[in-house]
């Protein structure tokens, strides 16, 4: 049984442009096949995350609203393995 890699950032206390900066550095760090799970409380900031960080470079693995009383959002991204172009 193979166990995933998971990184989390739980950035709910940052402004977006903080948040997004955290997040592609990390993202960096990764290596193919680690997932990167990130908590934020703005719903707007998964398509700003997804206008820094190359559409090739990742899968989202889930993407959902949690919490009633205080709602915030998860998103879990999974870090693909780049090909070399020839």
């Amino acid at each position: 049984m193979e166990r995933r890699t998971i990184h989390r950032l739980d950035l709910r206390g940052l402004l977006i442009p903080l948040s997004l900066l955290k997040v592609t550095q990390r993202f960096r760090a990764l290596k193919p096949g680690e997932t990167l799970e990130v908590l934020w409380r703005e719903p707007e900031s998964p398509q700003e995350l997804f206008r820094v960080l190359p559409h090739a470079a990742y899968e989202v693995i889930a993407m959902e609203e949690q919490g009633r009383a205080n709602p915030y959002y998860r998103i879990q991204l999974q870090k693909k393995e780049l090909l070399e172009s020839a």
